[in-house]
């Protein structure tokens, strides 16, 4: 019914964040877990960036075409749909926070999983008020 106009494309978005912010709940509270354990690497989710150059990319003023000879080329200026991307899960090998080879900070662990409930909250208000506005309209 919403599919083809800017509602359906706003929840649409608004319902994959809230997935992804399900998803970096657990990842969180797995590296709060393992906080202790030796060698134990934190695991990040990045989602946010690659949405936001995807919905950049579909916005993006047309260019001219490159002509590819081989359907292997990599064309220059390809829009990305934002239904195609997916969290990626990075392990942080850069840091070392404790002498057993651990990486994981509780207290940065704990900002993360606060932020990260402050903006599912703010998701949910925010999809609140898109039907909120329907609701309003039918009636």
């Amino acid at each position: 019914m919403f599919t083809n106009n800017t509602f359906g494309k706003t929840v649409d978005i608004m319902q994959r964040t809230m997935d992804v912010s399900l998803t970096r709940r657990e990842v969180i509270a797995n590296n709060i877990a393992n906080a202790e354990t030796p060698n134990f690497k934190r695991t990040d989710v990045n989602f946010e960036a690659s949405l936001a150059r995807a919905l950049e990319s579909e916005n993006a003023p047309k260019q001219l075409e490159a002509k590819m000879s081989s359907s292997n080329h990599i064309p220059f200026n390809r829009t990305v749909d934002y239904t195609s991307v997916e969290p990626r899960f990075v392990l942080d090998y850069l840091t070392q926070t404790k002498n057993n080879g651990n990486n994981v900070d509780i207290e940065q662990e704990t900002m993360a999983s606060t932020k990260n409930q402050m903006m599912y909250e703010l998701m949910t208000s925010s999809m609140s008020s898109q039907f909120s506005r329907i609701k309003m309209v039918l009636r």
